[in-house]
């Protein structure tokens, strides 16, 4: 069985999402179902039917979480970091300077549920994170990404 590669805090919103679809959300289907069934006739029953469409979404979204912290490998990134080296790991923040723009970017290297661009989370599948992973301070990266080519040099790499 693969394991899942996720930070503390990754583990930690997972966690805590489950709890809210198990707890707020599921309740909640069950008495839009119930309420839906009350109406009468289910066949062209609209409201009954989304309800039971949101449920199969909702429990769908719970196996998979639980799935995903049942294989759980919890990375923690200090100490991942005293052994690293310098080197861009998972878990590591990793400040760039874009070579072609001058743009000044800061990711953290996360696992796949974590990853949010915007937020400056990069999993670490991603073609950026496989090219700088194994990687020091100082390095020049070429990534090819759906845009083009971009040229990457690593300013600092850090594990917080």
């Amino acid at each position: 069985m693969d394991k899942t590669p996720l930070t503390q805090n990754g583990a930690d919103a997972l966690r805590d999402e489950l709890k809210k679809l198990k707890k707020i959300d599921r309740p909640r289907i069950v008495a839009a179902i119930e309420e839906a069934r009350a109406h009468g006739d289910l066949k062209e029953n609209a409201e009954y039917h989304a309800a039971k469409e949101e449920q199969g979404f909702n429990e769908g979204r719970i196996g998979d979480i639980e799935g995903k912290l049942a294989t759980a490998q919890i990375i923690d990134v200090a100490r991942v970091g005293a052994q690293a080296n310098g080197r861009v790991v998972f878990g590591a923040t990793v400040d760039l300077v874009d070579e072609d723009s001058g743009d000044e970017l800061t990711y953290q290297i996360v696992g796949e549920d974590e990853a949010d661009i915007k937020s400056g989370m990069l999993s670490f599948a991603s073609p950026i994170a496989r090219a700088l992973i194994g990687k020091t301070e100082g390095d020049v990266v070429d990534v090819v990404v759906p845009s083009g080519k971009r040229t990457l040099e690593i300013v600092e790499v850090r594990y917080i």
